[in-house]
């Protein structure tokens, strides 16, 4: 799978899904830095990736702006601690893997998928 992991989110779950064999590219190392939260999603969808974010505007732009994606994993996670998210990441790839190219919503309980409008 192809993944792009926004500034927001940590970068080390790049490498981290780079190990398990998919294509993961964070943000800011593969373009500009500063890049607006409406041009990572244009990014994403262009390159065919998995938007994998913290920053919960992109909720916004796909249900309210109706911006096409290729899929979004939102972290909504109340730590930064780096293992949980990896912890919570595995997860949504072993359980969700066939459904990717939606909007999922990841906490630390649960996953919800959102329905593309």
């Amino acid at each position: 799978m192809r993944f792009l992991i926004d500034e927001s989110t940590d970068a080390r779950l790049a490498s981290h899904l780079t190990a398990l064999g998919h294509d993961a590219i964070f943000v800011a190392r593969s373009h500009r830095p500063g890049l607006s939260d409406h041009e990572v999603l244009a990014i994403a969808h262009n390159e065919d990736r998995i938007l994998i974010t913290d920053d919960r505007d992109f909720g916004d732009l796909v249900f309210h702006h109706r911006q096409p994606h290729s899929g979004v994993i939102y972290l909504r996670l109340p730590t930064t601690v780096v293992d949980i998210k990896l912890a919570r990441l595995d997860h949504v790839l072993r359980h969700y893997g066939d459904r990717l190219d939606e909007f999922l919503v990841v906490t630390p309980e649960r996953v919800r998928l959102r329905q593309r409008p």
